[in-house]
């Protein structure tokens, strides 16, 4: 049985991409908002800035092609109205084939969104509990703590993970007489200067390698047992499984050749446009939790970094999620309060791109539901679709989940090649959201 909402207005607790996607899909379908954001007043470990929509790193939006995963995502979210991926769009910077954003831009533009829209009404305030009247999304994210996150927890009971970032570096600090311009294979979607890569020869790597396993890690205060989310492994932990394993992961040299030999190096670090000015570089695939000394000086001993100088050392911090099989709904409402609404990694999603389609679809059911119209699910066969199956069909061991083919039902008629399949795949979506225009 639906209940009866007390109040048309909708609320949102948390700013982040999946709140402000709620919000705006709620303000933009003529239903009031008022958006809870707890910054500047309170801090995540893992924020810095007052903004909404904070991101960690450029690259978080991933691929850009509508046959790969992550830009099939995109392209649905905006078929779907996002607010998100127009400003991404329009915040980016060079990055290959990636979606990579000037971080600072990118909030400040969804920002100004949220607050000048004339329906959303922001307050600046932790909220501790779970409003009961009329409909709410929660969208506060991984790090949700306190009060509020015991009580979710009373719901559902929280499952806890760890999240990695990778330091960042200074452009004009990198030893380019030890490092060159390339992206893998000579991608003609790459721009010059997106990727720097630092070679490192079989000596180089082995002490480069035996001085990472052996580095001194941050401690994690509060938690005894170090759960981490295979995509964001540190690179100390990666290491430890094997002395190639780096070589055939993050420092794989494949598709590379260093101009200074003509040959392959033995293993590369590839650094990352992580800004328009092109002044900050990201360490890829290096999440890490050493202490900051030990980041300085082992990754210093890769030679294109020795004397590099740290803007952002890595960090690793909690990531909270639920137990969503079973408990929520596939439009992203708790199973018997169905005025209630969750949004974000903290629902098993896994990135930003996914967890901002979610917000967009708690906040275009969290509308439906004011109105007392059925809810909007999207067929298994479009990837947001298959990401909200995902996270409400319950599975023996449940785990955060990003965009990949994987989730999708195979075609009807199996294509071999794989980049032909993902095409098919990603126009068989769209055709889908196309004949569905006018529900949506």
């Amino acid at each position: 049985m639906r209940n009866t909402c007390v109040s048309q207005e909708i609320k949102v607790i948390g700013a982040g991409l999946a709140g402000c996607e709620a919000a705006f899909a709620a303000a933009k379908a003529g239903i009031p908002v008022r958006l809870y954001e707890m910054k500047p007043v309170t801090f995540t470990p893992a924020h810095r800035s007052p903004l909404f929509a904070e991101l960690v790193c450029s690259n978080s939006l991933k691929a850009r092609r509508v046959e790969s995963a992550a830009g099939l995502l995109k392209a649905e979210m905006k078929e779907l109205g996002s607010l998100c991926v127009p400003i991404a769009e329009e915040c980016a910077v060079p990055a290959g084939g990636a979606l990579a954003v000037d971080r600072e831009a990118f909030a400040r533009a969804v920002t100004e969104k949220i607050r000048s829209h004339p329906l959303i009404t922001v307050e600046t305030e932790q909220v501790t509990a779970i409003p009961t009247d009329g409909v709410t999304v929660i969208a506060t994210g991984p790090l949700t703590a306190g009060k509020l996150a015991g009580e979710i927890a009373d719901l559902n009971g929280a499952l806890h993970f760890y999240d990695a970032a990778a330091p960042i570096v200074s452009a004009d600090s990198i030893d380019m007489t030890s490092a060159f311009c390339a992206s893998r294979y000579d991608r003609e979607e790459s721009g010059e200067g997106d990727y720097i890569n630092c070679p490192m020869n079989k000596e180089e790597y082995e002490a480069f390698y035996a001085a990472l396993i052996a580095a001194e890690t941050a401690p994690l205060h509060e938690f005894d047992t170090l759960k981490v989310y295979e995509g964001c492994m540190p690179v100390e932990v990666l290491a430890r499984r094997g002395a190639d394993t780096l070589r055939f992961g993050p420092m794989k040299p494949v598709g590379l050749r260093d101009p200074r030999t003509g040959h392959r190096p033995w293993a590369v670090l590839q650094l990352r446009r992580e800004n328009a000015d092109g002044t900050m570089y990201n360490l890829v695939g290096f999440q890490t939790n050493l202490k900051f000394g030990e980041q300085k000086r082992v990754f210093g001993l890769i030679p294109a970094l020795k004397n590099a100088e740290f803007l952002r050392y890595g960090v690793m911090h909690r990531n909270t999620y639920l137990q969503s099989p079973g408990f929520l709904q596939s439009d992203f409402s708790v199973i018997g309060r169905d005025t209630l609404f969750f949004a974000g990694q903290m629902t098993g999603v896994e990135g930003y791109m996914e967890s901002a389609a979610s917000g967009l679809m708690a906040g275009i059911n969290a509308v439906r539901r004011v109105k007392g119209i059925p809810s909007l699910t999207l067929p298994r066969e479009t990837m947001i679709g298959a990401l909200s199956t995902y996270v409400s069909t319950p599975t023996a061991d449940f785990q955060p989940m990003g965009a990949n083919f994987g989730i999708l039902p195979p075609l009807s008629q199996p294509i071999r090649d794989k980049k032909q399949r993902y095409a098919a795949l990603a126009a068989r979506s769209l055709g889908i959201l196309d004949q569905l225009k006018g529900d949506i």
